[in-house]
């Protein structure tokens, strides 16, 4: 599943417009290296935000099936570290 797509649809960010945004303007890395809207993300990958005040960090622990889960199984497909 492509970085942007993922961020949407665990919940860490509202919209994928927005995760595309943040992607393309070079504030989420994937493993350390900053990554591309099209990249393809794994299980066990480390996924870091840089926001104005702080990093998040992210653990992938499964990929979605559909286009969004619950907010109540986000816990199922990220951990945050």
């Amino acid at each position: 599943m492509r970085i942007d797509k993922w961020l949407a649809s665990v919940n860490v960010i509202k919209r994928r417009t927005i995760a595309t945004d943040m992607v393309k303007s070079g504030v989420v890395f994937i493993n350390e290296i900053e990554a591309k809207p099209s990249k393809n993300i794994s299980i066990g990958d480390k996924i870091r935000i840089k926001y104005l005040a702080e990093d998040k960090n992210y653990q992938v622990l499964n990929i979605p099936t559909t286009k969004t889960i619950p907010k109540s199984q986000k816990d199922l497909y990220v951990k945050e570290i």
